[in-house]
């Protein structure tokens, strides 16, 4: 059960209770298939980053429909990086779970 189990930060100090660490799973797969919505950064807590990419795709269809191909583009690459271990927190700073 992953909710009993207890879970530290990087200095030591546990979590609050109840908190469950993101998945890196997760995060990487929302990143890759609905990273032009930024729902991957909505995941980590990266609220700024995550409405900068759904702000892009969805404005960006009035300006020659290149802002979802860039917001689908910066999403893929944040996938594989979270996946390849380059992105490795949250916006916490805690780290993502394999």
């Amino acid at each position: 059960n992953p909710y009993s189990q207890q879970y530290y930060q990087p200095n030591g100090q546990p979590l609050p209770p109840g908190y469950v660490p993101r998945q890196k799973i997760v995060a990487g797969l929302l990143g890759i298939f609905l990273g032009s919505l930024g729902v991957h950064n909505f995941y980590l807590g990266y609220t700024g980053k995550a409405v900068a990419q759904l702000l892009l795709s969805i404005i960006g269809v009035f300006a020659c429909g290149i802002g979802p191909i860039a917001a689908w583009i910066w999403g893929l690459v944040e996938g594989i990086q979270i996946l390849t271990g380059n992105i490795r927190t949250d916006a916490s700073g805690r780290p993502l779970n394999d």
